[in-house]
């Protein structure tokens, strides 16, 4: 199989050639292990590779397997695979290895994928864009001196360089809607408690905001590994209704007549988001007229400003106890040289904020998930940018270099109280949604929502479309993107990136 020929197939297409013996699963292993030693020095997406343990495997493939022998790759953050160690795009956990799968990565890999290894991610997954200080900076595929957005930003870019066609992803506040948003690919974020929480040594993180899934090409692959993947595990602290029929089904079903409401104002903070991003949900929102959608502008009305902060504050709290967990697998406390400047102040404040702070955050929090249940009551799907831009330059998000150096030298004193007394907490929740002022409020909702790649700029740049849904209610997202992947088709539309000399 050649390049081209893999590249025009999703996951669902090559799993079937491998069903059929047209090809077989080594195969495809050598196709995307080829164009990883090709492209993988101008984006930098792959971090650890699994590819020999990969080839060992796929000579066992279930060839019945739903994505048998599909080449695949893993994000390098909460999901645990035994004998492999999971960085977390730290230099502290660079070694730590995990003893057994996760329940997620059991299912992951009951699907029959080859799982080629381990993808680029910002420390801890806690900023929207991927430049850690252990890997360096992952590069878009659109354009190598942008980034391919945070924190799934590897597995983005490996998709969208063609390297395989779907790779893990996680989401918190929207890691794995901005990058898709910014690679041009589809990303759906299922309901809190569809699938296993991924949480480090067996918790939860950030208090159930997380959910995990993939980054695909094709909206049926995200919905196949949906239903290989969704349903609680033993213990879970979620469990919601299983759907009413298989999630591959529905997208070729028809949506219906949906109330759609749009807003293309920010949710939290203040920022206005880029004419490229208005003009991206004026298309999207014309588009579903036209097919029929009753459309109008709307939107659940939340104090952004509070949201900030309460969400912050419930963060550096979850740092604080990723730093107890590594107290306990070191054998001893993380060090300041081990971590970077940012996560370092976010441990300190989670010793400056209170218990009842934290509670105080977490109510503030639990009552805008309310908010926006009830705005749901009245529309099925609300249609907003899923980020302020288009991907920006590396190294132009915030912190900035005073702002590292600030961090910096706070960090050295070793005081939270510090932090929070000149204010540097409010000034890092303000910065920290001017780009995604839209996507973390339902992750604390729980609902499911997806980014959807309906518009390119005129820099050739993807632009995403943030869609959401009810809690549970992944099966009307399903059909409207398959309805928007019939009528606007994205799926041949792949950047060109200029393969590197062996």
């Amino acid at each position: 199989m050649t390049h081209d020929e893999y590249v025009r197939c999703d996951a669902t297409a090559l799993a079937g050639l491998v069903r059929t013996g047209e090809v077989t699963a080594l195969e495809l292993i050598e196709v995307a292990v080829r164009r990883l030693e090709q492209v993988n020095a101008a984006v930098n997406a792959v971090v650890y590779r699994m590819d020999a343990e990969a080839r060992q495997r796929a000579a066992g493939v279930d060839r019945n397997a739903v994505f048998a022998g599909v080449p695949f790759f893993a994000k390098d953050l909460l999901s645990g695979y035994a004998g492999h160690p999971t960085s977390g795009g730290s230099r502290v956990a660079r070694d730590l290895v995990v003893e057994r799968d996760t329940e997620l990565v059991r299912r992951v890999r009951a699907t029959g994928v080859s799982i080629l290894g381990k993808t680029n991610v910002p420390e801890f997954g806690l900023l929207p864009y991927t430049e850690p200080e252990l890997w360096g900076p992952c590069r878009n595929p659109w354009a190598l001196d942008r980034t391919p957005g945070g924190s799934s930003g590897g597995s983005a870019a490996v998709v969208a360089a063609g390297i395989v066609p779907m790779a893990g992803g996680g989401d918190g506040a929207g890691s794995i809607r901005m990058p898709a948003s910014c690679c041009g690919l589809f990303g759906l974020k299922p309901t809190r408690g569809r699938i296993p929480p991924p949480g480090p040594r067996d918790a939860e993180p950030w208090r159930g905001s997380v959910a995990e899934h993939v980054l695909t090409r094709s909206v049926r692959d995200s919905a196949a590994m949906l239903d290989a993947t969704h349903g609680p595990e033993s213990g879970a602290p979620y469990r919601i209704a299983p759907p009413a029929a298989p999630f591959a089904h529905e997208v070729d079903a028809d949506p219906g007549c949906l109330r759609i409401a749009w807003t293309t104002e920010p949710l939290v903070g203040s920022t206005q988001p880029s004419a490229d991003c208005v003009q991206a949900v004026a298309e999207a929102t014309g588009l579903l007229e036209e097919l029929g959608h009753r459309v109008t502008e709307a939107a659940p009305r939340i104090d952004g400003r509070a949201f900030a902060r309460a969400f912050m504050h419930m963060v550096a709290g979850e740092v604080g106890a990723e730093f107890e967990d590594l107290a306990r697998i070191l054998g001893r406390r993380p060090r300041r040289t081990e971590l970077e400047p940012l996560t370092w102040a976010l441990g300190l404040v989670s010793r400056a904020v209170s218990g009842r702070e934290l509670a105080v955050s977490l109510r503030t929090l639990e009552r805008v998930g309310k908010v926006v249940a009830q705005f749901f009551t009245d529309y099925d799907v609300l249609v907003t940018p899923t980020v302020a831009t288009p991907p920006p330059k590396l190294g132009a998000l915030p912190p900035s270099r005073f702002e590292h150096l600030q961090l910096r030298l706070v960090g050295a004193l070793g005081s939270g109280r510090l932090i929070k007394a000149g204010g540097m907490l409010e000034r890092i929740a303000d910065s920290a949604f001017e780009y995604t002022p839209w996507t973390p409020v339902f992750n604390i909702s729980g609902q499911p929502a997806m980014s959807v790649p309906l518009h390119w700029n005129s820099s050739g740049l993807p632009v995403g479309v943030h869609f959401v849904a009810r809690v549970g209610d992944e099966a009307t997202l399903l059909r409207l993107a398959g309805q928007l992947e019939q009528a606007r088709p994205w799926f041949d539309r792949l950047p060109r990136v200029t393969p590197q000399p062996n």
